[in-house]
């Protein structure tokens, strides 16, 4: 019989009411448990606008520690579904001192540790590096009751060595919630590109680790109507496929059978873990390797 799980992903539009947006994640996450999903991932720091698109002081108000309120309020939830539900939240470490970072609470409500985001963007519209310290907690699986998952964020997702390390640690399915989204005054191809770039690269992930790759990504306008966020959230299979794709208009909540089998089928056919140069790899820890 083959192992799966029932993976619920949650694409919603967020307010500037933090609490508003933490019942409408509950309620959202209450629909994909009525589905049958077990482990319920939400979109990158859902709690609030995407505040990163200015350098204002007054958003780090928006910060709390992890654990704290929205994980209490979460891991009460976990435990009375039966779900592990995965947290995007701004975590304020210490005075002076904030992180990126994502929670994972357990099917019996149990914390089971975090992740901090690794890689920080500083563009126009995603000033990330004002409000984030880099993650230091290195690249973390979690056992939980349904499988062991990894999990990665945003700007994570540009970068294969973080997907092949989280892998390698023996995830199972790589989660990322991210934020992402068009400036409403691009052309469309400058849309298109950017979009099916971003896809690309995260299901370049399915096929170089041979695991699911499920990224939740939120969707509507913000920035008083310049950020169109893309939605486009899917998930794909240990060799590129997709099996779901999202609207880039609306909310959805999907519920998606994940085969974790097909891990096993398609390393053992398309050999790529197997056939690493473990030995020829040193330069890749190099910024650039500068001719001698």
């Amino acid at each position: 019989m083959s192992k799966s799980v029932k993976v619920g992903t949650v694409q919603m539009s967020c307010t500037a009411n933090p609490e508003e947006n933490l019942q409408k994640a509950v309620a959202k996450i209450r629909e994909a448990a009525a589905q049958g999903a077990q482990i319920v991932c939400l979109q990158e720091l859902f709690r609030s606008l995407y505040f990163c698109d200015v350098e204002d002081y007054e958003n780090f108000k928006l910060a709390e520690p992890i654990p704290g309120p929205s994980t209490d309020v979460l891991s009460a939830l976990a435990k009375e579904l039966g779900v592990v539900i995965i947290a995007s939240l701004f975590e304020k470490r210490a005075e002076g001192l904030y992180h990126n970072t994502t929670a994972v609470l357990d099917a019996d409500g149990k914390y089971l540790g975090k992740y901090r985001k690794m890689h920080i963007p500083d563009d126009p519209a995603y000033y990330e590096k004002f409000y984030f310290t880099p993650g230091d907690l290195g690249y973390k699986v979690f056992k939980t009751r349904f499988a062991t998952i990894g999990v990665l964020i945003c700007w994570d997702q540009w970068y294969p060595e973080g997907a092949r390390i989280t892998s390698l640690m023996g995830a199972e399915i790589l989660f990322y919630p991210t934020a992402i989204g068009w400036a409403t005054s691009q052309d469309e191809d400058t849309n298109t590109e950017q979009y099916n770039a971003w896809q690309t690269i995260q299901r370049s992930h399915s096929v170089a680790n041979g695991v699911y790759v499920v990224s939740v990504n939120r969707v509507g306008f913000e920035q008083q109507g310049a950020m169109k966020f893309w939605g486009g959230s899917f998930i794909s299979n240990p060799f590129g496929k997709i099996e779901y794709l999202a609207s880039h208009e609306k909310e959805e909540v999907h519920v998606h059978n994940v085969d974790l089998e097909k891990s096993d089928r398609y390393r053992t056919h398309w050999p790529f873990l197997r056939d690493r140069r473990i030995d020829s790899y040193q330069p890749i820890t190099k910024r650039y390797i500068d001719e001698e």
